[in-house]
């Protein structure tokens, strides 16, 4: 096995002194992340935590890699287990202290002095006074776009990012983006798709509830976008992909997923010189005269930071970690998002007089597995595999209830209808292969799923195997027979080529069920990451205040202006609105600060 060395032969200076003692030598252990097992190598002498090496390893890059790096050197820093975890990273930063805690019992380390807190030395009473031309709120995907595309421009940019990494949902994100008018779209074949047809598209979708502003903005600027982004190193896949909400075929999935298409833009950032404060809030927008004139900030160790700028940009993302934010339905629904989604731009932008819209909305999906308490994993990717094979979504009856490949809002309103807003995928052994391999797009491992099918539907995420269909449905009280029913139904329609009950479009349909067994159900719960909620826009993005005036020097950009999709965002929108908000955004930006400059 290969370890990477986080550190060398390095001197931290304690915070706190601990009078530990230990057995000399090199120890190792391993423990599950959340993708696959992270293996350490720890090193110690008689009386000190020498050195941590991490194993190779498949934690998200960006998210669970940056707590690979940032774990280990608080250890060594403290001479302490008593660190916290990185936030957006929790998993990872367990499975890290885990090993290391094996590792210092195997070196007969005191346990209750090496767990002590580590004491913290804060910096209350600094203040820093920093100047820019443009502080943008957020280092998601519409704040890190922004910044790259600004500082290209020669516009001096400062990121604020209260977590300790770049990414927000960005990294987590289902990884498909619309194309409308790009010269990718061209190239894959489409050449008469408009703006028009694809504000018809989001309008429908919308239920006419969109932001005419914000959807006049998206729709006349996305293709540019996306060749921007194109030119920047951001790689797509060769196809469309099938989606029933859009008529015209515009969504490409992105090459390498949302990982590789945040980690992409963390590179550019760090390339063109934008001065990035991590593990620093945002509190406050500063105001002078009736006009934005900066924020206030504060990071991690207590700094406090008055920056001047011309421009504010916020894009902090949605607010669906904060439970005292959500209404209606979003309170129940199982969430899936960052951590990091608390609302923060959408509290500063009020506390300034800005108008808000659509708060009692968000994006449903139909794809959830419960994981913890309250909180999903996306099975959107295992889901296509199954359907690939012959997947097939039924009720706690048994029966088939819709067309699997049809949009997921209609999938959302037949869920809702059920008893715990539950349904069920139900696999043949193809399909449920066709789950697996694809739902490590998603992050969810083979381990993960086999670990699962283990605890044999006692407790969620709720994975039962059986020999029989009946098997299967006994263990989740479903009508075991109903549902043989069912499948034997479907098979006809395969081989008849015509589903009558749902209309399944035949690509989708070119394999039977196997009825022999063995047979698998996974349980099917709506879950959320994006809020639709947002600031009221221009059609230059310019925040719009409470009386429907604009107000000066404060734009917004990506999930804090979502009011764009209406109340329902259709699948691939939400990057490429991110996508669009952040380059174009920092455009007229850019335009503006550059006149003010002759």
């Amino acid at each position: 096995m290969k370890f990477k060395k986080i550190s060398l032969a390095i001197a931290f200076a304690s915070v706190s002194t601990l009078a530990i003692g230990y057995v000399p030598g090199t120890y190792e252990a391993s423990y599950p992340g959340i993708s696959g097992k992270v293996p350490v190598k720890v090193t110690f002498s008689k009386d000190k935590i020498e050195k941590i090496e991490v194993g190779a390893n498949k934690e998200t890059v960006g998210i669970g890699q940056n707590a690979i790096k940032s774990i280990p050197m608080e250890v060594l820093k403290n001479q302490s287990l008593g660190v916290d975890n990185v936030s957006g990273a929790t998993l990872t930063s367990k499975a890290l202290l885990a090993g290391i805690e094996d590792c210092a019992k195997q070196a007969k380390a005191d346990m209750t002095l090496l767990k002590k807190k580590a004491k913290e030395q804060k910096m209350m009473n600094k203040v820093e006074k920093l100047d820019t031309d443009l502080v943008i709120v957020g280092g998601g995907a519409a704040g890190m776009i922004a910044a790259i595309n600004a500082a290209e421009q020669g516009i001096k940019v400062t990121l604020v990012e209260k977590m300790n990494f770049l990414g927000g949902a960005s990294a987590i994100c289902g990884g498909s983006v619309v194309t409308e008018g790009s010269q990718l779209q061209k190239d894959l074949g489409v050449k008469d798709d408009s703006p028009a047809k694809l504000a018809y598209d989001l309008l429908d979708n919308g239920h006419q509830k969109n932001d005419m502003n914000a959807l006049l903005f998206y729709v006349n600027n996305v293709g540019k976008s996306i060749d921007w982004i194109m030119s920047k190193g951001v790689k797509f896949e060769n196809d469309f992909s099938f989606r029933a909400e859009w008529r015209t075929p515009r969504m490409v999935p992105l090459k390498g997923g949302c990982p590789a298409f945040a980690q992409t833009l963390r590179e550019l950032v760090a390339k063109d010189g934008v001065n990035v404060l991590l593990s620093t809030k945002a509190e406050n927008i500063t105001m002078k005269d009736a006009k934005v004139v900066g924020i206030t900030a504060v990071n991690s160790q207590g700094v406090k930071y008055e920056i001047s700028a011309k421009s504010v940009l916020l894009a902090t993302g949605g607010y669906g970690y904060n439970k005292d934010m959500l209404k209606g339905m979003l309170k129940d629904a199982l969430y899936y998002g960052p951590v990091s989604s608390t609302g923060d731009g959408h509290k500063m932008a009020e506390k300034v007089g800005a108008a808000m819209q659509l708060m009692d909305y968000g994006k449903l999906y139909p794809q959830g597995i419960e994981v913890a308490p309250g909180i999903a994993k996306s099975t959107l990717q295992g889901n296509i595999g199954a359907y690939n094979q012959a997947g097939i979504l039924i009720d706690k009856k048994g029966n088939r209830v819709i067309n699997e490949k049809g949009s997921g809002k209609d999938m959302v309103a037949i869920q809702l209808k059920q008893p715990k807003s539950t349904l069920y995928l139900a696999l043949d052994q193809k399909s449920f292969d066709g789950f697996k391999d694809y739902a490590r797009k998603n992050g969810i491992s083979s381990v993960d799923i086999d670990k699962w099918l283990m605890n044999d539907g006692k407790v969620p995420p709720y994975f039962v195997k059986g020999d029989t269909i009946e098997e299967a449905a006994a263990k989740l009280g479903i009508d075991g027979q109903n549902l043989r029913k069912t499948v034997d139904r479907y098979n006809s329609f395969v081989v008849n080529k015509d589903d009558k009950d749902f209309h399944r479009q035949l690509k989708f349909m070119t394999k039977t069920i196997d009825t022999k067994g063995p047979f698998y159900i996974i349980e099917q719960k709506p879950r959320f990451a994006t809020t639709l909620g947002g600031v009221k826009v221009t059609t230059k993005m310019e925040v719009i205040d409470q009386n429907g005036k604009t107000i000066p020097n404060l734009y917004a950009a990506g999930e804090l202006a979502n009011s764009v999709h209406g109340d329902d965002s259709a699948p691939g929108a939400n990057v490429a609105w991110c996508i669009t908000t952040g380059k174009t955004v920092s455009d007229e930006i850019a335009l503006k600060l550059k006149k003010n400059r002759r």
